[in-house]
């Protein structure tokens, strides 16, 4: 089977090496330079790339090069870059005790004691304040789906992850609010293939992510998410293999739905080829146990790269020519 070009996380980069027995003893808080370098490490920076999404409803709608439209969107990619390390501060600083019996999650900077509780919370306030500010600037529209975003959160962090099908619904909904904000940040209207499209691709990644932690867990799952002991492999496969089928059918008509549009190169019936290509090496990478991290997927496999490059030039080419 082939193996990915992989960029370990942060997380992974700090474990120790094998499955030494996990502390569960608070270690004491870093001071200076250590605390600052673990505070951005705890917001997870990688995972802001998630948040490109805001300017998926703009791009598609072909206004992204209207005057003010860029700015506004990249307001939106920043309020949502605040709020949402936020909400990881929050979730860090909840799930403290579960890391650190965690063999990778324990290297997190709160877990670790690199960063104290109070300082976490602290950022997080800031951070949201800040985030919020932005997006009351954007749009009131867009600020209350963000305020949205932010208790959806909180009760996913307080108590929908325990409960079994809502924690991975929950987490796909992420996906789905990033690519409705867009759309509201701009006041455009946003097609329902689009949404359908974002819903079950955001379920096809989720639904891999829990299969990889899963299996990669084996007996000591339930120690560190209660909800994978529900969970069995086949279930699992079952979501994601029905979620990736949705996403593929759904992009299918969306596409063919365009073809209604004048061109003399069909470009959006063309772009179905490297979406396709890329759901199927993303299940392989799942199949593989590489899916715990999706952030991590899409940054270091190198054939996904190059299809969404490709997928990116032809559906650009498709927009420009229908705009």
């Amino acid at each position: 089977m082939s193996k990915p070009f992989q960029i370990a996380s942060p997380d992974a980069e700090a474990a120790p090496p094998g499955l030494a027995p996990p502390s569960t003893v608070a270690p004491a808080p870093a001071s200076g330079r250590p605390a600052v370098a673990g505070l951005l490490r705890a917001l997870r920076p990688k995972q802001w790339a998630k948040n490109v999404l805001v300017a998926a409803a703009p791009g598609a709608a072909g206004v992204l090069t209207q005057p003010g439209v860029a700015g506004r969107t990249a307001l939106a990619f920043v309020a949502f870059c605040l709020v949402s390390s936020a909400a990881y501060l929050v979730n860090d600083v909840g799930d403290v005790e579960a890391d650190r019996s965690h063999p990778v999650k324990r290297a997190r900077p709160i877990a670790a004691g690199v960063v104290s509780i109070r300082t976490a919370l602290v950022a997080a306030a800031f951070l949201l304040i800040a985030g919020l500010g932005i997006a009351a600037a954007v749009r009131w529209a867009f600020f209350a789906l963000l305020a949205a975003y932010v208790v959806l959160m909180v009760a996913y962090t307080l108590w929908l992850k325990h409960m079994a099908v809502l924690d991975i619904a929950v987490v796909a909904s992420g996906f789905i609010v990033r690519a409705v904000a867009g759309g509201l940040a701009i006041d455009v209207p946003i097609s329902r293939w689009f949404l359908i499209v974002a819903s079950f691709g955001s379920l096809f990644m989720v639904a891999g992510k829990r299969y990889s932690e899963h299996v990669t867990m084996g007996a000591e799952r339930e120690t560190v998410r209660a909800t994978l002991a529900t969970y069995s492999s086949g279930y699992l496969r079952y979501v994601w293999t029905m979620a990736s089928g949705v996403t593929l059918l759904s992009y299918c008509l969306w596409a063919f739905e365009q073809s209604r549009m004048e061109s003399s190169v069909p470009w959006f019936e063309l772009s179905i080829v490297p979406f396709a290509v890329a759901i199927l090496r993303y299940a392989l990478l799942l199949e593989e146990g590489h899916g715990g991290a999706p952030e991590d997927i899409v940054l270091g496999d190198r054939p996904l790269q190059v299809l969404g490059l490709v997928w990116l030039v032809i559906w650009g080419a498709g927009v420009s020519v229908v705009h």
